[in-house]
């Protein structure tokens, strides 16, 4: 096949076009032939070759060359075919990816907290702390304070192991002090349902803290 004249510039031919609807190759040459990459480049190394090609081609650069100007147009066309392509495939991939519990915070709060109380989380729900604590339905429980909620595990029961109750929830928040020495306190929550909560084993400085947060929200 004769490939078009290149006026002195050395710009060569690229046999292919492109319909404008549905992204299809209609010519001889496929996408990725003009563009000059593999079919299983990356979406970064197509946007990569593009450029590379779009500054090659730039009139800048090619000066006033009817050629250059086509072989610009089909490789903007290429580079949308294989642009939505590659970035449909990208996606594709993301979603089939499993995603990490709790991707979004620190290592060390995620081991803290755990694959129970990690799992429990909702997307984006950031954890400002976690203490153990104890409470009536169990003496080893892990407490939880979040930006939405407080969100607990009991760690030796069976079945209802994750609990929470949203802030909007909590009518009432005390924290009492333990006797004689006042080393460990009880965080006593009510909530507007008149459903009462209590967390006891807390420092009290924790539980200050706790309080704090509830009675902010």
């Amino acid at each position: 096949m004769a490939s078009q004249a290149s006026g002195g510039r050395g710009v060569p031919a690229a046999p292919w076009t492109h319909d404008g609807e549905g992204g299809q190759n209609g010519g001889v040459e496929d996408p990725f032939a003009v563009l000059g990459i593999s079919e299983h480049a990356s979406p970064e190394e197509v946007t990569a070759a593009y450029r590379r090609l779009a500054k090659r081609l730039h009139p800048d650069v090619a000066g006033q060359n009817p050629a250059a100007a086509e072989r610009m147009t089909q490789v903007n066309a290429a580079y949308d075919v294989v642009r939505n392509g590659a970035l449909r495939a990208s996606v594709s991939a993301d979603r089939r990816a499993p995603s990490r519990a709790g991707a979004w915070l620190a290592e060390s709060v995620r081991s803290a907290l755990g694959g129970e109380l990690l799992g429990a989380l909702e997307s984006q729900e950031w954890v400002a702390l976690s203490t153990p604590v104890s409470t009536w339905a169990s003496p080893r429980a892990l407490l939880a304070v979040t930006d939405r909620r407080l969100l607990w595990l009991h760690d030796d029961a069976v079945m209802g192991r994750v609990r929470s109750l949203r802030y909007r929830d909590i009518a009432a928040a005390e924290l009492r002090l333990s006797w004689p020495r006042r080393r460990r306190a009880t965080l006593r929550l009510r909530g507007r349902d008149g459903r009462r909560y209590a967390f006891a084993g807390l420092r009290p400085a924790v539980g200050r803290r706790i309080v704090r947060v509830v009675r902010a929200r």
